[in-house]
């Protein structure tokens, strides 16, 4: 019976290494992926002609070599065959989105919901978002095959556990548990379910949608009304013990400064988020409420974004000291702001890398925008769907 079980590993690592190779670099041959993956020739044509059934690969037009004998067929991943569906279940109500293998957004939906208010609500608004993209996609040309979650809080993903979501008021709620139970008795009932924190989701969606393979380590940072980040190191997302890696909204940055959320001073998220620009009253008016003042040239309002981009820049060479990214993608509703606020995190990071006379890392702005939570919360099912091996050491340390 062992021996069958790491049998039937060893075909899904082979089978999923094809698949995320080809992700990485489409168009190789068969003969060019059994060099590549150090498999025979025999074992990789066995696995493409699963493949291509199942719909995760397909074949295009023969390269014309202009050598003599049979010419190469390249192969790439379906980008429309299979699909992935990624909801984000944040302040501002639940958003869905159902993406391609490769990330395209196939199509979305949006409910706006005061999700403080009642998370059995939140989850109940999901599961039918869920449902109804579901119906739109799952036909005989297009399945469904795994669901992602991002919440804005810890998370213990390996029982799909909710420690906390500070700005939403929720603690100690099973998610995994509740939402899978919504979806029970529907054609997603069964289907792999993830849940993870909405930066780490984020990040996710960066590496495996994402064209620039040198970003290792890469950080998500995410901005808005709080402040987290995803951690993706050696191609593992780094989660904690507890799920609660990444959660530097609460590193503290200033001793017995503002009061945060958390219930401690002087966090990152009290210095940087939607609190620090606006004051904890006029918080709930968010980045409209931000973009308004400083097209009204509000001095006090013009001020508090740049010392937030200053503790910005601080948080960001903190998170360069402690992990030494090679890239640092921010996102969130706050990066909308643009130069009053970026500018000063970009001036105050240089300028402590130069007095330490280091380069800082490459910065971007994430490429899907308002869609990266929901889009990450896609790739996170690719993710765990696509690394066999890592989700086999999950359920053995579980055991």
């Amino acid at each position: 019976m062992q021996f069958t079980a790491d049998q039937h590993l060893l075909k899904d690592l082979n089978r999923m290494a094809i698949v995320r190779q080809l992700s990485a670099w489409p168009g190789q041959s068969r003969a060019a992926l059994a060099e590549s993956l150090q498999l025979t020739k025999s074992t990789v044509s066995a696995l493409v002609k699963e493949l291509l059934a199942e719909g995760w690969l397909l074949e295009r037009e023969v390269v014309a070599t202009g050598e003599l004998g049979r010419r190469p067929t390249p192969l790439f991943v379906h980008p429309g065959r299979l699909a992935l569906l990624g909801a984000e279940l944040g302040v501002d109500g639940v958003q869905v989105v159902a993406t391609s293998l490769t990330g395209d957004v196939l199509a979305r939906a949006r409910s706006p919901l005061d999700a403080s208010r009642d998370p059995h609500l939140a989850l109940v608004r999901a599961a039918k978002l869920l449902q109804q993209m579901q119906a739109r996609l799952d036909t005989p040309a297009q399945q469904v095959i795994g669901i992602g979650v991002g919440l804005p809080g810890g998370v213990d993903e390996q029982t799909g556990h909710l420690h906390f979501a500070h700005n939403l008021g929720w603690r100690d709620l099973p998610v995994g548990r509740l939402l899978a139970e919504h979806l029970r008795g529907t054609p997603l009932q069964g289907l792999p379910l993830f849940v993870q924190n909405e930066a780490d989701v984020a990040a996710l969606g960066e590496l495996e949608f994402g064209t620039d393979s040198r970003s290792d380590p890469l950080i998500y940072l995410s901005l808005g009304l709080g402040v987290g980040a995803g951690v993706v190191v050696e191609d593992r997302l780094l989660t904690g013990a507890r799920g609660l890696a990444g959660e530097v909204g609460h590193m503290t940055l200033e001793i017995d400064g503002p009061r945060c959320s958390c219930g401690r001073r002087g966090c990152a998220e009290a210095l940087i988020g939607f609190r620090a620009m606006l004051g904890a009253c006029d918080a709930a008016g968010g980045l409209a409420e931000v973009q308004r003042r400083l097209r009204a040239k509000q001095a006090d309002s013009v001020e508090a974004v740049a010392s937030a981009g200053r503790h910005l820049g601080m948080l960001l060479g903190n998170l360069c000291a402690a992990y030494d990214p090679a890239r640092i993608v921010l996102g969130g509703a706050a990066v909308e702001l643009g130069a009053p606020f970026l500018e000063h995190a970009f001036r105050t990071l240089e300028s402590n890398a130069a007095a330490a006379g280091l380069t800082p890392p490459l910065v971007t702005l994430s490429r899907f925008g308002a869609d990266a939570v929901a889009v990450g919360a896609a790739a996170l099912a690719r993710y765990r769907l696509t690394r066999p091996l890592i989700a086999a050491s999950r359920l053995a340390a579980a055991a």
